[in-house]
């Protein structure tokens, strides 16, 4: 896919012709932008520019300028490194971005003493917003999709019995523990837990889905990270035969981001995951998102979950400029992103004053096939999700 601002410099985004007192207002986009994963920078990334198009009134006058820059990877010390360039050098007001775990972890300590808010638009390990008083998210939490579909696995699909396959990272193993913590407290069994390689880079998935096939739970819950590496799982669970053996895939709704979902095939009909967006929720906020992002970005692109968080995040950014008058200072910041309140795409969402993480709806979703395209219907709403392992004061969330 081609990439938005392939210079990744400073792009000021003029809103409304500036009065005399007006703020330029410096943010710090820290995004992953190149390799296999820079989709998700190109998918945040245009949603957060067209938010700032359609919204130019609510700023008052005052600019934002996106200072972007390529985190390349999910290690971290690249990540850090920009993060503190970004602090010392360009004086940004909010930081935001973070497509990795690991890249949010590891810039938090710099969140902190520097006092600049920090607002995650992807990172989902759960405990990221304890890292520092100046992180707020809105995207999600493995826990958010993993510990519910856990339960719902076990009382409504009726399986008894369940493999867990992971990403070998800190998201991962949450999945894991989540999961396994809502499955076996619903009378289910984990059997299996299976690390499947890293995030870098997409392994071959055929010698764990064959580990399963031979195993022969009643379920497969998988987290990979979306695009590449949900989009070669699904075709290595149709290629080995798992549906025919009677094992069935579920997951979180990364295994079905809407930008892959219609080169998986058959295969992914009937997989039913864990979720809060996907580009065919028939409210009439998101038909309006969608109708928008193909105006401004052609009918053949759509967005996806990441979309939607970068969305809501740069709704976010503006509510601060907007209620600071433009005077960013990070502990105002985070008491205005307090308890905030939105109607996105997914559906209402808030931030948790108390965990200053994201409390929206979980929907269960199933892929269907309409004619020749996969759609997503919803099947069920989780009402008000906030982050399970904060509220079951989980490990690292309970800190």
């Amino acid at each position: 896919m081609r990439l938005l601002h392939t210079v990744l410099g400073a792009a000021v985004l003029a809103l409304a012709v500036p009065a005399a007192h007006a703020a330029n207002v410096k943010v710090g986009v820290v995004m992953t932008y190149s390799g296999v994963n820079a989709e998700y920078g190109d998918q945040i990334t245009r949603a957060m520019e067209l938010y700032l198009k359609l919204n130019q009134k609510e700023l008052g006058g005052h600019t934002i300028e996106l200072i972007k820059r390529d985190s390349k990877n999910p290690g971290g010390a690249v990540a850090k490194t920009l993060v503190q360039e970004l602090v010392t050098r360009d004086k940004v007001d909010i930081l935001t971005g973070f497509v990795f775990s690991p890249n949010a972890i590891a810039s938090a300590p710099i969140a902190t003493q520097a006092k600049v808010p920090m607002l995650i638009m992807n990172a989902g390990t759960a405990w990221i917003t304890t890292l520092s008083p100046y992180i707020a998210r809105v995207s999600f939490s493995m826990w958010h999709a993993a510990y519910p579909m856990g339960g719902y696995a076990a009382k409504t699909l009726g399986c008894k019995t369940a493999a867990v396959g992971y990403t070998d990272y800190p998201p991962g193993k949450d999945s894991l523990e989540a999961f396994k913590m809502g499955f076996e407290g619903a009378g289910g069994k984990v059997t299996d837990e299976i690390p499947m390689g890293n995030p870098a880079q997409v392994p071959d998935f055929t010698p764990f889905m064959q580990r399963v096939k031979d195993n022969k739970p009643d379920c497969f819950y998988v987290f990979v990270p979306a695009g590449p590496h949900a989009a070669a799982m699904v075709k290595t669970y149709g290629d080995v035969g798992l549906r025919a053996a009677g094992v069935r895939l579920i997951g979180p709704l990364d295994i079905i981001q809407d930008t892959k979902l219609q080169s998986m095939g058959d295969p992914a009909v009937g997989l039913v995951t864990m979720g809060h967006y996907a580009a065919d929720y028939d409210n009439p906020v998101n038909k309006a998102f969608v109708k928008a992002w193909h105006e401004a970005y052609g009918a053949n692109s759509t967005p996806d979950f990441m979309a939607a968080a970068g969305w809501d995040g740069m709704a976010a950014i503006v509510h601060v400029v907007k209620t600071l008058n433009g005077k960013i200072d990070a502990d105002k910041a985070m008491q205005v992103l307090a308890g905030w309140k939105f109607d996105s795409p997914r559906g209402p969402i808030m931030i948790d004053p108390q965990t200053r993480d994201i409390v929206m709806n979980a929907h269960v979703q199933r892929v269907v096939k309409k004619g020749d395209r996969l759609m997503v219907e919803v099947l069920d709403v989780i009402p008000a999700v906030k982050d399970p392992c904060k509220e079951l004061k989980v490990g690292k969330c309970a800190q």
